[in-house]
């Protein structure tokens, strides 16, 4: 078992034990990526229905089932678990392991609240050990290469972030919309955001047309420390489905279409340039010297790559060095806090609702980005 006070793994160790829990939805794909990261050996599937875990794993496989979660947590091989139950579970499984010396992998949200996410972060922290949170979308080869062309510049300073999620369905029986789909545009803006560039205050605007007793059209509006705007848009309801992000800088301007496999990127030198009142010595001039700029528009080449092998590759990185993987969990914790904060406002009617408080408390997390 890992002590209380984890060391690092070296690099050239032994693979490292693992140990899936959940075999639902998403806990197949995580057992399919385990098993073919030379960096892991998977060790156990956990979940309460064992003859589902069994289906997962197929006849043939040595990997071990079990219904009981503290079996897992016994095995002293046994250094990490990935977590993928429900997340109202997440606090209970998540805080065990770690009591027990073991490395965490969470689904998405981290946790059902930012109160508990708060929580998890705090006991891994005080027990020297990786706490990860599953922000899959993160990795996939659009976004990474987002991140890159947003820290180097590229772009110029941001203007605006334009987000779009929709699809017909699937209706949560227990969530909104809201916390349905918002995680992912949410841990992707904290994942790419330059650093020094934080969300400060949100707005929620949403709708319930088929009277399910919760939103299923929402609007997130956030306004950033720099003077730019970010806007979310998901939706249960359309016919369409569109998976379509713009991110406007001073330079360039990013189209991001992730349905579209041949050109999921593209970057348009395409604008608008304001001369500044030194260059025209009159500011009452500055209206008539607006150009609009049309430039060349470039698709960056991206390599396909599953997300979830990226994903499961940085865990094991963050694992053997000590150091925080690219979501871990204080990413978790700040987009729960944007969650939370836009709920307030969805119940408010739409008020602005200002993160101060949270990025106080997170700011060490966005600095180290």
């Amino acid at each position: 078992m890992t002590s209380a006070n984890a060391e690092p793994l070296a690099a050239n160790a032994e693979p490292i034990g693992v140990a899936v829990i959940g075999a639902g939805y998403w806990g197949p794909n995580l057992v399919r990526n385990f098993q073919s990261a030379s960096d892991f050996r998977l060790r156990w599937l956990c979940d309460l229905d064992v003859d589902r875990a069994k289906r997962v794993l197929g006849g043939y496989s040595t990997v071990e089932t079990t219904g009981e979660l503290a079996t897992v947590l016994a095995d002293d091989k046994v250094d990490a678990v990935a977590i993928a139950t429900p997340a109202g579970t997440h606090l209970d499984v998540a805080m065990a392991a770690l009591a027990a010396g073991k490395h965490v992998l969470v689904e998405k949200p981290l946790a059902a609240s930012r109160e508990e996410g708060a929580r998890l972060v705090a006991e891994a922290d005080k027990r020297g050990l990786t706490l990860m949170c599953d922000h899959t979308y993160c990795y996939t080869p659009a976004v990474l290469r987002i991140r890159e062309l947003l820290h180097a510049g590229e772009l110029g300073e941001l203007h605006f972030l334009d987000s779009v999620r929709i699809n017909l369905g699937l209706v949560q029986r227990d969530i909104d919309v809201l916390w349905d789909l918002a995680p992912h545009d949410l841990s992707i803006l904290d994942f790419v955001l330059p650093p020094g560039v934080a969300p400060v205050a949100v707005a929620a605007h949403g709708a319930d047309g088929i009277g399910a007793g919760r939103a299923c059209v929402a609007y997130l509006t956030l306004q950033l420390n720099t003077g730019a705007i970010a806007h979310i848009h998901v939706n249960w309801l359309s016919p369409v489905k569109v998976r379509t992000t713009i991110i406007g800088g001073a330079k360039r301007t990013l189209v991001w279409d992730d349905l579209n496999p041949s050109q999921r990127l593209s970057l348009f030198d395409r604008g608008v340039d304001v001369a500044t009142s030194d260059e025209i010595g009159d500011e009452l001039r500055r209206d008539m010297l607006v150009s609009y700029r049309s430039g060349d528009m470039v698709a960056p080449a991206l390599t396909e790559r599953e997300a979830l092998r990226t994903m499961v590759e940085e865990y094991a990185r963050a694992i053997r060095t000590g150091t925080p993987a690219l979501t871990d969990g204080r990413s978790g914790l700040r987009v729960l806090s944007i969650l939370e904060a836009a709920s307030q406002s969805l119940a408010n009617g739409g008020t602005m609702v200002g993160l101060n408080e949270e990025r106080a408390d997170l700011n060490e997390g966005w600095e180290q980005r």
